[in-house]
């Protein structure tokens, strides 16, 4: 940091170690446009003033919000949706792998009754969120990405999950952009949770 505390980015080239993290990036079918919360039609002048913005934020000399592994993925991000070259390469791989997504969300639609299957995904993405912060009120929140690992659920399923649940105030975002249940969440999770218990009890006595 320089004597005015302000954080110094990292200007190209870029260091080694972190190009080739880029490099094997690339086939893990990570969504940098996600990382740098901007769309795929961003255009140059905006991605570099997100980027500055979060870099300055998750950067490890930051005494408040720094985090490096976060860092990392946005100048990753960055290094590669900046270049023109390398970012239409990855709009090809990025727009095949949406496609692909997208086709086993509508099959699981057709499958499943969509009122009852998003009123239990809410109540699942409650009920995760809820035990991080019984279990480790300490760091009550997590990640979009590890809560779509942990449902089994593409970023697709959610989105309108987390609008409505964010919209109730039922959960809502810290400055890491991470997700956390709240009063009424915990609230609106605990008498929910038994009404569902109650209806499969008497789904099972109607058929028995």
């Amino acid at each position: 940091m320089s004597d005015r505390g302000t954080i110094r980015l990292p200007s190209a080239p870029v260091p080694p170690i972190i190009y080739r993290h880029i490099q094997m990036a690339d086939t893990n079918n990570v969504d940098y446009y996600e990382i740098l919360q901007v769309s795929q039609s961003a255009d140059p002048e905006t991605i570099h003033r997100v980027y500055r913005f979060l870099a300055q934020r998750f950067h490890p000399d930051n005494a408040e919000t720094g985090n490096e592994a976060r860092f990392r993925e946005i100048h990753q991000a960055y290094t590669v949706i900046s270049d023109a070259e390398q970012r239409a390469r990855y709009d090809i791989s990025y727009q095949q792998h949406r496609k692909e997504r997208w086709r086993l969300v509508a099959a699981g639609a057709q499958s499943e009754n969509d009122f009852e299957l998003e009123q239990s995904i809410r109540l699942m993405m409650l009920e995760a969120l809820y035990t991080k912060r019984r279990l480790e009120p300490g760091e009550p929140a997590i990640f979009s990405g590890d809560l779509e690992s942990l449902l089994g659920r593409a970023r697709e399923q959610l989105q309108f999950t987390m609008w409505y649940l964010q919209q109730k105030k039922f959960v809502t975002r810290d400055d890491n952009s991470r997700l956390l249940i709240t009063a009424d969440g915990v609230e609106f999770l605990e008498q929910n949770y038994r009404t569902q218990g109650l209806r499969r009890l008497h789904a099972g006595a109607e058929s028995s």
